[in-house]
């Protein structure tokens, strides 16, 4: 029986089932000249039931990673975050360490010509400064989660700008891109509530 046949009546995905068969070494599987694959008779029943139960696995545990990434993302926005070394309210109970987040953007120089524009660094370095900031801190949380800390102390800011120049093969000067990095540095801490 071909696997569209066998898809139209166990209501089975087709190209699921495809994928599933194709790793099977088995005397009931044959596989055709156009990629089709067919299954003996006697064998659907069997093989329908092995590539259900592989479905429900496959669908549990994403389900579960599903729930694990909701519960982390959960936990990090729960992270609090901190230029001083302290928060009102609570106190330190342990020091996990110094962290940082890194992130960086490469600025085209853009030609000047008759028909182009050099491009504006500033303006570009602007338009991207918010979003390299909050992946800089973004990472910077990952890894104070990945410490089991609930928030970081002394978070401060380093700015980095690459204005690289090479030569050329003809010997000439070669201008690369611009590169605009930031890290985010902090100290990953577990506060609990002063009571």
């Amino acid at each position: 029986m071909k696997t569209k046949d066998i898809t139209r009546v166990y209501n089975l995905p087709q190209k699921r089932l495809d994928n599933f068969l194709r790793g099977m070494t088995r005397d009931e599987i044959t596989y055709g000249i156009f990629a089709d694959v067919n299954v003996l008779d006697t064998a659907v029943p069997g093989i329908v039931e092995e590539f259900r139960q592989m479905i429900q696995s496959e669908d549990a545990e994403f389900q579960q990673q599903q729930q694990q990434e909701l519960e982390k993302r959960r936990d990090m926005s729960g992270i609090l975050i901190t230029s001083g070394f302290n928060f009102d309210g609570f106190k330190v109970v342990k020091y996990s360490g110094y962290i940082s987040g890194d992130d960086a953007i490469q600025v085209d120089r853009g030609q000047q010509g008759f028909f182009t524009s050099a491009t504006n660094v500033g303006e570009a370095l602007m338009n991207n400064l918010s979003t390299i900031r909050r992946n800089a801190l973004q990472e910077l949380k990952e890894q104070a989660y990945a410490l089991g800390c609930n928030a970081i102390i002394g978070v401060d800011f380093d700015y980095l700008t690459l204005d690289p120049e090479t030569v050329s093969a003809s010997g000439g000067t070669l201008y690369m891109p611009y590169v605009f990095g930031v890290t985010a540095n902090g100290n990953a801490v577990i506060i609990e509530k002063d009571i």
